[in-house]
């Protein structure tokens, strides 16, 4: 039984819903609303494909998902040079913590979550955003996809251990940019 799409209709029920997605996913409104529209035209080109065994809804998330997937592969595989100075930065040649370096603690606000912080969120948004494309993805599928590693290095065609020093880096790099930015405001 073939079924046949009405991809007018399509666009107009599940553009928005498409859209929140890719952003929440890539953070950056031009490249979601490129990734929806990619996801459209590919709809598009494979409507033979469609068999109406799950919703129009699932398939499409499907596509824009594997669009998402392929955006961040292609960013991950272009060449980058990892800076050594950002372990060295933190620690000295014993591997003991520079004193000016160590990790402040935070207040502890019992009342209000940080999370919960709005200006707290855009410092964190703009730190994230200024780790390497390949920190920054890692971090996004580790801690709020709260992918397997096994699975991010698949996705991300990295090896474990490289994961795991991408990990540590952006961390690092993360707290130091929320400490200046947000803390000592």
């Amino acid at each position: 039984m073939e079924t046949k799409i009405n991809l007018s209709q399509w666009v107009e029920a599940y553009t928005s819903d498409l859209y929140s997605w890719a952003f929440h996913k890539v953070s950056d409104s031009e490249l979601a609303k490129d990734l929806v529209q990619d996801t459209f035209l590919a709809a598009a080109e494979k409507a033979d494909s469609f068999k109406g065994e799950s919703s129009p809804k699932t398939w499409l998330f499907s596509i824009l998902n594997h669009k998402i997937i392929d955006h961040y592969r292609k960013k991950v595989n272009q060449p980058t040079a990892i800076d050594n100075q950002t372990v060295t930065n933190f620690f000295e040649a014993d591997g003991a913590w520079q004193e000016s370096r160590k990790p402040k603690e935070w207040p502890d606000d019992n009342e209000k979550n940080v999370l919960d912080d709005d200006d707290f969120q855009e410092v964190l948004r703009k730190c994230m955003d200024a780790l390497p494309d390949k920190w920054n993805m890692a971090v996004k599928l580790k801690y709020l996809t709260e992918k397997n590693g096994e699975d991010i290095c698949q996705e991300l065609d990295i090896t474990p251990s490289n994961f795991w020093q991408i990990v540590h880096r952006a961390k690092l790099q993360l707290r130091d940019c929320v400490e200046k930015n947000w803390h000592n405001n």
